[in-house]
């Protein structure tokens, strides 16, 4: 939100100060905290208030605050925010109309009022409020079971260790299926082999099948390679997601060319009717066998498309009137967007917001930064907040598709063995964690090949360890419902314990509840709930324990199982 006041900057100046002293960068900082770069400089330098208590805890935490510049700084928060609100105009909200002058339909987006008032400040002067860990969250602070004292600082790093264990989930809804779509690969293949471990949905983008490759010269189609990739999808019984992008050299001679040796442009079409021709000609063939139509990889980024935001929203009007009229079954998901930590994706995403671009889609494609060397994916979670945050503040509702990545696979660090695993599992349990904001379906980049970070399954070779790690996760879900999620001090947790819980898990022939747990970083430790029995771990073996005893959280992911009703 915009700050504004003498109060806003007093609170911007104690933050700078307590950066300053911790001698922290902006970049370091944020990486902590699970923010971004340049909404950490907003809030140092005054341009923004964070939303919520959550963001500042943090902050403070990481730079190691007392408790009495804690306090302090949670009255500058407190005192800003009701400056800026006593600042706000109150206006009457005119009714949003749609293209042609439609009143749009009204958009329904859950969100958690931030505490105000002096209560609040008292409850978190008084430490009654855990210092919460970053989770990049916007709403609410959510009042939790006490702190936990951790047995080496607050850092989460090993022995970090639980008190309650708490049960005041980050979000709790009412249980709604897992299903298995969410669980979804990138291939890197135009074989139309398909994964040999379990997975639940295919992206098809790195298999030949750009349009440049499809359609040669003006109305000259070329199916074969997205001929056995359907076919291929639908052996194995995987709804696809066909990826469009790679304008042919012909529709576009003099625009930019792309990344790929196709000869591809990123430039649109400098004649819109030969979009509209090659989307008919899809659809006609496809009817009925694609599930959905992605209408453009990585949009926000110039090596893949360096046309105008408004022409890009024209292509997704005319392509999803073409899709719809033709397979009206089949699902339109946006151009997908990522850079969405620098200040160019987020203005991409509103500048098509106010084009009514997403009016004519079913989904919203984001690309959520997956880097696998360089930081837990359990960011992603906060950088799909702010994402989620930006949707709402446009007036866009529809559920969301990560179908990643959104790295230079050539500047990451490549993970082997149990890291691996750990990383490809986690990387499903962040997608779970943000069904609260409708992120419904996650797709890992990639299967088949080789020179990527997190290597699956080369074509042709048995499943890796992580690749196991992924099929293990899901046969544990199968047929289960997600009830809610949380971590850190705001779930009564170690600030680096994450945690999902389900029902309807089926376990030795009976249905029960059920936790998956780990940490984004280290270890720790936390008691089992009362009706704790066992724990199964990724490699396949079983562990009992007894309720109340310790249990060691490490990041790799392990389900808690509870004894039957």
């Amino acid at each position: 939100m915009v700050a504004s006041g003498e109060e806003a900057r007093r609170f911007a100046r104690a933050l700078e100060d307590l950066k300053q002293r911790r001698g922290l960068s902006y970049g370091e900082l944020a990486r902590r905290t699970y923010t971004t770069r340049s909404t950490l400089h907003r809030y140092c330098n005054g341009a923004s208030l964070p939303r919520d208590f959550t963001i500042v805890a943090a902050i403070a935490r990481e730079c190691e605050a007392t408790a009495g510049e804690q306090v302090e700084l949670a009255r500058l928060w407190m005192a800003a925010l009701s400056q800026r609100s006593s600042d706000l105009p109150v206006r009457t909200p005119e009714p949003e109309t749609g293209q042609e002058g439609r009143r749009a339909e009204p958009r329904l987006w859950r969100v958690r009022t931030p505490w105000r008032g002096a209560a609040a400040l008292a409850l978190l002067c008084a430490g009654m409020v855990p210092i919460l860990s970053a989770s990049g969250e916007f709403g609410g602070v959510t009042a939790g079971p006490s702190p936990i004292a951790a047995t080496s600082g607050d850092s989460g790093d090993a022995g970090d260790s639980g008190g309650s264990g708490g049960s005041g989930d980050s979000w709790v809804q009412e249980p709604w299926p897992v299903g298995t779509a969410g669980f979804g690969v990138t291939l890197n293949s135009n074989t139309g082999t398909m994964p040999s471990f379990r997975v639940g949905s295919v992206r098809l983008w790195d298999g030949g099948t750009r349009w440049a490759d499809l359609e040669r010269s003006r109305g000259t189609y070329t199916w074969s390679a997205l001929d056995r990739l359907v076919a291929g999808a639908r052996r194995a019984g995987k709804p696809a997601l066909f990826t469009l992008g790679g304008t042919p050299s012909w529709a576009a001679p003099d625009g930019p060319k792309t990344v790929y040796a196709d000869g591809s442009r990123s430039a649109a079409p400098d004649d819109l009717r030969d979009w509209d021709a090659f989307i008919r000609a899809l659809v006609a063939r496809y009817r009925g066998r694609i599930e959905a139509y992605e209408l453009w990889d990585t949009v926000t980024d110039r090596h893949f498309y360096s046309g105008s935001v408004r022409t890009m929203a024209d292509m997704a009007r005319r392509a999803a009137r073409i899709i719809h009229a033709a397979d009206p079954r089949a699902k339109v998901v946006c151009p997908s967007m990522g850079r969405l930590r620098e200040a160019g994706g987020p203005l991409f995403l509103r500048r098509f917001a106010r084009l009514h671009g997403f009016d004519a889609c079913d989904v919203v494609g984001v690309k959520l930064r997956q880097d696998a060397g360089g930081e837990p994916p359990e960011a992603m979670a906060g950088e799909f907040a702010a994402v989620a945050e930006v949707l709402h503040q446009a007036g866009v509702g529809a559920p969301v598709w990560d179908t990643g990545p959104d790295y230079d696979i050539r500047d990451q660090a490549v993970l082997r063995g149990g890291r691996a695993a750990d990383y490809a599992a986690r990387f499903f349990l962040v997608g779970l964690y943000g069904r609260e904001l409708r992120l419904d379906r996650s797709y890992f980049y990639n299967w088949g090949g080789r020179r990527i970070p997190v290597v699956l399954q080369p074509e042709g070779e048995p499943p890796t360890l992580a690749a196991r790690a992924v099929d293990r996760l899901q046969r544990w879900l199968a047929g289960a419902r997600i009830q809610g999620c949380g971590h850190g001090h705001a779930a009564g947790l170690p600030s680096t314990v994450w945690r999902c819980r389900f029902t309807d898990v089926l376990i030795d022939g009976s249905v029960r509840g059920a936790v998956i747990q780990w940490t984004s970083r280290g270890a720790a430790s936390v008691p089992a709930e009362p009706r704790t029995m066992s724990l199964a771990h990724l490699d396949g073996t079983r562990s009992p324990v007894r309720p109340g005893a310790l249990v060691h959280v490490t990041e790799t992911p392990e389900l808690v199982i509870e004894s039957p009703e």
